[in-house]
């Protein structure tokens, strides 16, 4: 079998356009709707240069133009300006994916994989706090709180439902089906599945039931797929029981 020819290495050149070329992606994703001229004065470029990068994108799909009249009196003129495509953001994202799934498999490498797990903990421990009071208004019923949750999650872009389960007859809620159809740490979780495991913690705190994970978008599964079991929740009345002796006695 004949050995293929090498790649022929690419020019400096080459590297420094496609390196501008994703100046402005990035500058386009940060700052769009935004035109050639803005583009060009943020970035230190010619607007030549800036347009022929903003074609060469417009070719590949990542950027669409966006039409806006300009502001003041009179008639508003059009200005041509762009935004990134959803093919440019799924670019920009995996770029990102890929820098993050390189820092963790050094952490984990050369600290170990409680590194990782701590990462990951952090990571989560946002949304617990954001949820926090949403849930917790949702009362006691874990399938209330499963269906505030859903939207919670809905609102930050995780495509998230929830649908009670129940026997055939229909007589008995077995539990709550809990699923996202978009997770924003999906290629990292593949590699690192601390990080679906510690959002199944968050929801067992959230939800104050035990949850089960079914499937993950992680492990190629269409959705992630949690089970909420319907049991009642128990609040203490105090965070710290009384010593018998300092109980009141009727």
């Amino acid at each position: 079998m004949p050995t293929p020819s090498p790649l022929p290495a690419r020019s400096p050149e080459a590297v420094r356009e496609s390196g501008t070329r994703g100046r402005v992606q990035q500058a386009v994703s940060e700052h769009g709707p935004i035109t050639a001229a803005a583009l060009a004065g943020r970035l230190g470029l010619t607007a030549t240069a800036v347009r022929r990068h903003l074609d060469a994108l417009e070719s590949s799909g990542l950027i669409v133009e966006h039409v806006a009249a300009t502001t003041g009196r009179g008639r508003g003129r059009p200005a041509r300006a762009y935004v990134l495509s959803a093919a440019g953001h799924e670019a920009l994202d995996a770029s990102y994916d890929d820098v993050a799934t390189s820092a963790l498999r050094y952490l984990s490498e050369q600290v170990g994989e409680h590194a990782v797990a701590a990462v990951a903990h952090q990571h989560v421990a946002s949304l617990e706090e954001r949820y926090r009071d949403r849930v917790e208004a949702a009362g006691s019923d874990p399938e209330v709180r499963a269906r505030a949750l859903a939207e919670a999650l809905s609102q930050d872009g995780y495509a998230a439902s929830s649908r009670p389960l129940a026997l055939a007859d229909g007589s008995t809620t077995l539990g709550v089906q809990l699923c996202q159809g978009h997770c924003p740490v999906q290629q990292v979780a593949t590699e690192f599945p601390q990080f679906c495991d510690a959002e199944q913690q968050v929801f067992s705190r959230l939800l104050g039931v035990h949850v089960q994970r079914l499937a993950t978008l992680a492990h190629g599964e269409h959705v992630c797929t949690t089970f909420v079991p319907v049991t009642a929740l128990t609040t203490p009345t105090s965070d710290h029981p009384q010593h018998p002796d300092e109980r009141s006695t009727p």
